[in-house]
This record gives C-alpha cells, structure tokens and sequence, in this order.
C-alpha cells in the first residue's frame, strides 16, 4: 500500500469520495466496479451515523474492496476506527478535528485536513504533519468559488512539498485542477449520480493530457 505522502508524482491521480454509506455490502459490487474503470490512488468512505461497532464492520466490509485494488481507504472522521476497521487513515475537517485526532493516526496512518479556509490554516496541517490537504471542499456552510480553488491550488503546489487534493464538482473542473498542480483529483457526488453508472462516469473523469501519466 503506497501512502499519500510518497505519492508526490509528476501525475496527478484520482480520489473517489463515496456517498453517505449505510449498507457497505450493498455498496461493495459497485465500488468495485468504479476502482476497476480508472485509476484510482484513495478512496474517501463517508459513513452514515451509526454506532461505533457498526461503523468498524462497515470499514471491514469495504476496506478489502479498496486495497484490494491498489488504493488507500481514508475515512471521513471517526479516527478512533480507523485501525479497528483496517482503514489506512483518516479525513479530518478543520484544524481542531485535525490536531485532536494526530495521536491516533500518526505515524502509522494517514491523516489528511480539509476545510481550510485560510492558507493560514493551510500551512498550520502542513506543519503539524498533515500527508495531505484538501482545497475545494465546503467550509463554514460555504463553497469557495472555483477561481478559488485553482488559485489556492496553484500556490500550494508551487511552494509545498505535501500533496495537495482539489474537489471537483463537475466534469468540467477535473482538467483544470489537475493542470493548476493538484498532486490528486476528488471526484465525488457527480460521479454517483451520473445516469451512466459510476463505473462509466468515472472512465469518462478525464485529467489534463498535460498531467496524466
């Protein structure tokens, strides 16, 4: 399993973000399917509440799903299950969330940060230890515009080493984001909704010619 942090590469890479998951068996077949239609380097596991005990299986249900084909499972939150269900890691929104969960994580897990609002809050994840942040996502109720988001992924990657991931919110951002410099692409709702099927969309999730291995 190839962690985030090495994955520092002149392409940029896919991350699957899944819906809320309820019924992780119901939900493997075509997770499966999506990790067989393109290349895909991690996959983000949105856990619908539940108990502790139901989260954990539903983490060991998908987890052989994800690293089965080469990618690493991050879960959204919930730190404390991340080794019990065999997660590789986890996504942590804002810093506070971030900071309380490192002694959980590191150094054997991954621990990603998002909902930066600030470069400010940016470089605070990256020196606290952060193998990856996430520009893109929503914040305080709000979505950063997508000017934005191609302006703060463009400065991180010319000034940081850590990689960065950019949400896509539509066909038409993934190109884009990827030439602004993002190390990894999430694609997310847009793909699960597509009336093609998930596996199809994610085929058709085409990075920049100028980024793609």
């Amino acid at each position: 399993m190839t962690h985030p942090k090495q994955l520092k590469a002149p392409a940029t890479q896919l991350y699957l973000v899944t819906p809320q998951i309820e019924d992780a068996a119901a939900f493997s077949r075509k997770l499966s399917l999506a990790l067989g239609a393109a290349d895909i380097a991690a996959v983000l596991l949105r856990l619908a509440p539940s108990d502790e005990r139901t989260q954990i299986n539903r983490l060991k249900t998908l987890a052989p799903v994800v690293q089965g084909k080469g990618a690493a499972l991050v879960v959204d939150g919930h730190a404390d299950i991340v080794a019990h269900g065999g997660a590789d890691g986890a996504h942590l929104t804002g810093i506070e969330a971030f900071s309380a969960a490192l002694g959980t994580l590191k150094p054997a897990r991954i621990a990603g940060c998002a909902g930066l609002a600030s470069r400010h809050d940016a470089m605070t994840a990256a020196e606290q230890g952060a193998d990856y942040v996430m520009f893109g996502d929503a914040y305080d109720g709000k979505q950063p515009s997508f000017d934005a988001i191609i302006e703060r992924v463009a400065w991180w990657a010319e000034v940081f080493e850590i990689p960065c991931v950019a949400m896509a919110h539509s066909f038409d951002e993934v190109g884009p984001l990827a030439a602004a410099g993002a190390d990894f692409v999430a694609v997310g709702d847009f793909i699960w909704s597509d009336q093609r099927g998930a596996a199809a969309a994610l085929a058709a999730a085409r990075l920049a010619p100028e980024a793609v291995a």
